[in-house]
């Protein structure tokens, strides 16, 4: 699990495809911590450390990963958002990240105001229930809160030491990012069911009886 707070800039050093697969080799400043078999979250995308040399390490990327994150549009030289699994006494400043990208997706404007900016990135059609105002989601691994939204897209502000330290300071209108929807989103549309969700978006008609409890979990 991670929490969204990116330790380090990486610089992809090769992605070199094959027929199923890839294998990435990212330059790091704690690759000589790592070890066979951890977990990195690159642009938010939780792969396994395969080999590691004192400034780099590699990670194979599966098909299914290739497809649904931008790591397949990946170019030498690029810099990545680089996190580390969590330990079970680490602290905890962002939001709950697993590293499982729901999809990528588009910038769409860029606004900048000083140091700090605003992102404006494109809602796939499949993902808009997921997102709420002022709500937590990860976008290259970064753990954001959603400022605007419409039916179209959604914004989030990004402050200056976050611009500084990711690569969000580098990302242009056109280019591509990975998207993790909060999980508790979904675990609310899993134990409730889509129907009862799309029911609950009427908050005036919503009762919560003893019906609604043991639907959710609640009651035996």
């Amino acid at each position: 699990m991670f929490t969204g707070i990116i330790e380090d800039l990486g610089k992809v050093e090769s992605l070199i495809r094959f027929k199923d697969r890839a294998v990435l080799t990212v330059a790091a400043r704690f690759a000589n911590e790592l070890h066979k078999g951890d977990s990195v979250a690159v642009n938010g995308v939780c792969l396994t450390v395969t080999e590691k040399l004192r400034s780099t390490f590699r990670a194979d990327v599966m098909g299914e990963t290739l497809e649904r994150s931008s790591l397949n549009l990946l170019k030498v030289g690029e810099y990545v958002n680089l996190e580390r699994a969590i330990s079970a006494s680490g602290r905890f400043d962002g939001h709950i990240v697993q590293g499982h990208v729901d999809c990528r997706s588009i910038i769409t404007n860029i606004i900048n105001a000083g140091r700090s900016r605003e992102i404006e990135i494109s809602i796939p059609d499949n993902y808009k229930k997921y997102l709420a105002g002022k709500g937590s989601i990860a976008v290259d691994g970064v753990s954001l809160t959603v400022a605007s939204l419409d039916s179209r897209y959604f914004r989030v502000a990004v402050i200056p030491h976050t611009a500084l330290v990711t690569n969000l300071f580098h990302k242009k209108i056109g280019d591509y990012v990975n998207l993790e929807f909060d999980v508790l989103a979904k675990y609310v549309e899993s134990v409730i069911g889509k129907s009862d969700l799309n029911g609950l978006a009427n908050i005036k008609n919503m009762k919560i009886d003893e019906e609604f409890l043991k639907k959710a979990g609640f009651l035996n």
